[in-house]
């Protein structure tokens, strides 16, 4: 007989509809979403993670790009900026974002414009090539990411629709 962890013993006596996440999202201005999920794919430094029921505790730094969440066969996505992200051993994940935002929230010309600006500063940095403009540029290409980050979950969401996991 094998044997198995206890986590698979776990995943293997616990009902489906009982395995769910608690999730908060939060922001400097406001709490975006908290709610339980079926699981949560989230963009970090280290590459994509999806976090389901059990899954171990961990600490890692939130970059820019879309953030999915699951649940009974919704799925919800979300544009994220820089951050953190805290997977408690408990089902639970909080993450800190600077900014994050509904797919439904998006609007692809407002972002296409703060793309243009984003990239009209980078090049002016550049040209101007004084030591100080280190600062300028690094802030110009940071908010290039952040807003290319954005317009994929625009695309994304304009180009799969369907129904949205309600925050409650």
């Amino acid at each position: 007989m094998p044997t198995y962890s206890l986590l698979a013993n776990w995943l293997l006596a616990t009902p489906r509809h009982m395995k769910t996440i608690t999730i908060e999202i939060t922001t400097p201005e406001r709490t975006l979403f908290k709610d339980t999920v079926d699981s949560a794919t989230i963009p970090t430094t280290e590459g994509e993670i999806t976090v389901l029921p059990g899954h171990i505790g961990l600490v890692s730094v939130l970059q820019p790009g879309a953030l999915t969440l699951r649940k009974d066969g919704k799925e919800t996505l979300m544009a994220v900026s820089t951050g953190f992200i805290q997977v408690q051993g408990d089902d639970k994940i909080l993450i800190l974002a600077d900014t994050a935002e509904n797919a439904t929230e998006l609007e692809v010309e407002r972002i296409e414009r703060a793309i243009a600006e984003a990239k009209e500063q980078a090049v002016k940095t550049l040209a101007e090539k004084g030591r100080s403009e280190d600062q300028t540029f690094a802030e110009a290409a940071a908010a290039m990411e952040r807003e290319l980050a954005r317009l994929r979950v625009a695309r994304k969401h304009r180009s799969h629709g369907g129904p949205q996991i309600t925050n409650g």
